[in-house]
């Protein structure tokens, strides 16, 4: 599983302007804009917010930076293109488990995507075919998943030993993100955080794992 940076794995609607407007300066002047530039061009409030998003995406790997010079940026080959959207299906909980509607692993809207740096997912994973659960609860805190944060998920039907995944306890209705276990006929679906035991299912039979995670994206910060 890969966990996102800290701030986010994704871009924000500012970041992809910053990037749209980088991409038809370049075009059209044929060289890059400065940072007064874009602010103007976007209309940013302040240099400092324009700085905080290129920022951003020099750290994603959208952009390289001289700092040197007034028009030091340089958008990397195929920056704009890299980036996935992946459906956000539903909501998964963190907690005990929790009853929820079964409509809630179906496929929401065209607004609820996110936006991923395809440089983020591991090579292996194909992007067409991930979704993405919002988290509730604090059951996983020790792994870094907080209430909030989103799980990029590959969808499967079995897990390994140790997997965190996402599950559907078909004979109570209820959904769970944890790490899993089968042990002595048994499945342990194991919380991350100290505070919380495991949860035990005698039939694995009612354990439907739903997807693996590879990928976690930290709520975004905001500049001040």
């Amino acid at each position: 599983m890969m966990m996102g940076r800290r701030k986010s794995a994704t871009l924000t609607e500012p970041q992809k302007k910053v990037l749209e407007i980088l991409r038809d300066y370049q075009e059209n002047m044929g060289f890059p804009p400065s940072i007064r530039d874009i602010q103007e061009k976007g209309k940013f409030s302040s240099t400092s917010v324009v700085n905080y998003y290129l920022e951003r995406l020099e750290t994603l790997g959208f952009i390289e930076r001289s700092r040197q010079v007034s028009r030091g940026i340089r958008l990397l080959n195929g920056a704009p293109n890299e980036l996935m959207r992946i459906p956000i299906v539903g909501r998964i909980f963190a907690s005990e488990p929790v009853p929820i509607p079964s409509t809630d692993f179906s496929y929401m809207d065209a607004e609820h995507m996110v936006d991923v740096a395809r440089n983020m997912l591991p090579a292996r994973e194909k992007a067409n075919e991930l979704f993405a659960l919002e988290v509730r609860g604090d059951s996983m805190i020790d792994a870094m998943i907080f209430d909030g944060d989103i799980v990029i998920m590959k969808p499967a039907k079995q897990a390994r030993n140790g997997e965190m995944v996402a599950v559907w306890l078909s004979d109570k209705e209820e959904t769970s993100l944890k790490y899993f276990f089968l042990e002595g006929g048994r499945v342990r679906l194991q919380p991350a955080n100290p505070n919380m035991g495991p949860i035990y299912i005698d039939d694995p039979k009612t354990v439907k794992i739903q997807g693996k995670v590879v990928m976690v994206i930290r709520q975004v910060e905001k500049p001040m």
